[in-house]
């Protein structure tokens, strides 16, 4: 099961996206400029094989929902999310708000 759903992040509305898989979900919260996922994000494979692509992204790990996502410290970053001043330590709602 896959759904969508536009939620809002200190009054500004970002898209929550949410794939149930066995044993484990995905979860990524969006913007028009980067996003925010769980754990199975490989930032390295963005910093180093599509690095020219400028992905603003970051990950959090062991989180199980979207609130989890939004509350937890990104373990990881992108580069090009560091430009935008997002850094690892950062919660996730943060990030997102810097993305917007």
């Amino acid at each position: 099961m896959m759904s969508l759903t536009p939620i809002e992040v200190e009054g500004r509305q970002v898209l929550a996206i949410e794939v149930k898989l066995p044993k484990t979900n995905l979860l990524v919260v969006t913007t028009a400029k980067g996003y925010i996922m769980c754990g199975a994000l490989d930032v390295q494979l963005l910093n180093d094989k599509v690095a020219d692509r400028g992905i603003i992204a970051g990950r959090a790990v062991g989180v199980r929902n979207i609130e989890q996502l939004l509350e937890a410290p990104l373990e990881s970053v992108t580069l090009a999310a560091e430009k935008l001043g997002i850094k690892a330590g950062m919660k996730g709602k943060d990030a997102i708000l810097k993305m917007l």
